[in-house]
């Protein structure tokens, strides 16, 4: 609803009078404690211009000009907080004036019965106490409160046949009990709204943290699946609850080294994109064998892919799952042309030995391996046959009662001499993809 359209204005009236004195920095609580004090402040001046409205109508019996006064101490003490903005001093001078005033009207007026109960009005005092202040704070106000009125009380008996009242003409017993019906109502909806108001804004304040909470949790979750696809999950958990440094050293690890064949020359003739969709077809296609299998993907470096079994204690037969990994993905590639739309092949190393794992730097960190293991791996890697699996003599006494191998070969590998590598075929009794 526009302002200009009927009813608007009053409702637009309200949200000034809630959200008068709010600054951008408050909190939530503080800007719900203004809101209820100007709130307060704004009923209470409405229903007292009703109350004038009322004594004026009934004659001079009824003088307005307390009513009134009280409702410009009201109104000056808000503006004096609007232009200082000192809340503190406006919460607990405009709550004392809800107190006393109704008080101070009663023993102007007379007794607790002639004045129609006008002291019920200093309740919003305390209700006000809880509400803007704290449930331990407001209990001084209660018990002013409750004391105040005792006293009136007490005091009637004494002050009955000396007060205005009593030396003027007596009001009708109807119009009595009209005000006093009417102070009843006007003290009871005020404290509805306020309670109302109060717990409305907390809800509203509750399903704006659950829903700031669930994002937090859907930003953890990215989080958490963002650093599990970076690291392995038990190196991950120690990164998260740990600034040691982090860095492992495993007696015994199968790793793989995967190459394409004559990538660069083949990426020559390609846009960028185009490099980019080729690789990450190929690589996501690896990255869900080596899920598959139950294996931690190291890394990629440039069109080299690295995994590794034995990491963790939820393989035991890991340097089998590697070789049947290396496998699939040498079959993926001769087989599946909608991911290897250029007939790409590769050259793939497997070595098996202990190899120091850790987490290098803290910023962009990896998760890296190093070692002979790892150095004969890749090296195997780069002399291969494209097509080929080449695996050391240790990874090969332990795959060779359940693999094929084609015969040994020797190979020359710079720093390390003469070495015996085996070319791994496949499982026993299973067809291999591209031979006869």
């Amino acid at each position: 609803m526009s302002p200009s359209e009927p009813g608007s204005a009053p409702t637009s009236f309200i949200e000034r009078l809630r959200n008068a004195g709010i600054q951008p920095e408050d909190s939530e609580e503080l800007r719900l404690n203004k809101s209820l004090l100007m709130l307060a402040t704004g009923l209470i001046s409405v229903a007292i211009m009703v109350w004038v409205a009322i004594y004026s109508v009934l004659g001079p019996q009824f003088s307005t000009t307390l009513p009134f006064a009280f409702q410009l101490l009201l109104a000056g003490n808000m503006l004096l907080y609007l232009r200082s903005g000192n809340f503190d001093y406006f919460r607990v001078s405009q709550l004392g004036l809800f107190l006393f005033l109704p008080f101070l009207a009663q023993w102007i007026g007379g007794t607790i019965i002639s004045t129609s109960g006008v002291l019920l009005w200093a309740l919003l005092a305390p209700v006000g106490a809880i509400l803007c202040i704290g449930p331990h704070q407001s209990i001084g106000w209660f018990i002013a409160w409750a004391t105040l009125t005792a006293f009136s009380g007490a005091m009637d008996v004494y002050l009955a046949d000396y007060s205005l009242v009593a030396q003027k003409e007596n009001v009708p017993t109807r119009t009595t009990l009209v005000f006093f019906t009417l102070n009843f109502i006007a003290v009871s909806t005020i404290i509805y709204m306020l309670l109302r108001y109060s717990i409305e804004q907390k809800h509203k304040v509750q399903r704006s943290l659950e829903v700031a909470h669930q994002q937090v949790q859907i930003a953890q979750e990215r989080s958490e699946k963002l650093l599990l696809n970076i690291l392995p999950g038990a190196i991950a958990d120690r990164l998260k609850n740990s600034d040691k440094t982090i860095a492992d050293g495993f007696a015994d690890v199968t790793v793989m080294f995967a190459d394409i064949v004559n990538f660069t020359q083949v990426a020559a003739n390609m846009s960028p994109s185009q490099v980019f969709a080729m690789l990450n077809r190929i690589f996501s296609a690896f990255d869900e064998l080596a899920e598959q299998f139950g294996l931690e993907k190291i890394k990629t470096i440039g069109d080299a892919y690295m995994v590794a079994g034995g990491l963790n204690e939820d393989l035991s037969d890991y340097s089998a799952a590697i070789a049947d990994m290396a496998v699939a993905m040498r079959d993926l590639l001769r087989r599946d042309f909608a991911i290897n739309a250029s007939h790409l092949e590769v050259r793939i190393g497997i070595g098996t030995g202990p190899i120091v794992a850790g987490v290098l730097g803290k910023k962009k960190f990896i998760y890296d391996l190093w070692g002979d293991t790892v150095n004969i791996a890749s090296r195997i890697t780069s002399e291969g046959v494209p097509g080929m699996i080449q695996c050391d003599t240790m990874t090969y006494h332990r795959l060779s009662a359940s693999f094929d191998f084609h015969e040994p070969q020797t190979i020359y590998l710079k720093g390390k001499g003469n070495m015996t590598v085996y070319r791994l075929i496949g499982r026993k009794g299973a067809a291999v993809a591209g031979e006869d």
